[in-house]
C-alpha cells in the first residue's frame, strides 16, 4: 500500500466492508508500542439511540402546562 503525497491511503475494500467503514465512517488511529491501528469510531451510536425517541411524546398538553409541572412554588 502506497502513501499519496497527501498522506492518504486507500482502504482495502474487504476491510472496509469487514468494518463497516462506508462513505462519511469516523475512524481513529490508535497507537500501542511501535504499531499504529485503524479503528472505527463509534461516535453515531448514541446519536442514533436518541434518533428513534424523536417524535415520540404524546401528550395532550400545552407548553405552558408541562412547564408547571416542572416547577414548584417555593
Amino acid at each position: 500500500m502506497r502513501v499519496t503525497t497527501k498522506g492518504q491511503v486507500t482502504i482495502p475494500q474487504h476491510i472496509r466492508e469487514k468494518l463497516g467503514i462506508t462513505p462519511a465512517t469516523e475512524v481513529d488511529f490508535v497507537e500501542e508500542d511501535d504499531r499504529i491501528f485503524l479503528v472505527k469510531r463509534n461516535g453515531k451510536a448514541a446519536t442514533r439511540k436518541f434518533a428513534k425517541l424523536r417524535g415520540v411524546a404524546t401528550v395532550k398538553m400545552t407548553t405552558d402546562e408541562i412547564m408547571a409541572l416542572t416547577r414548584t412554588d417555593k
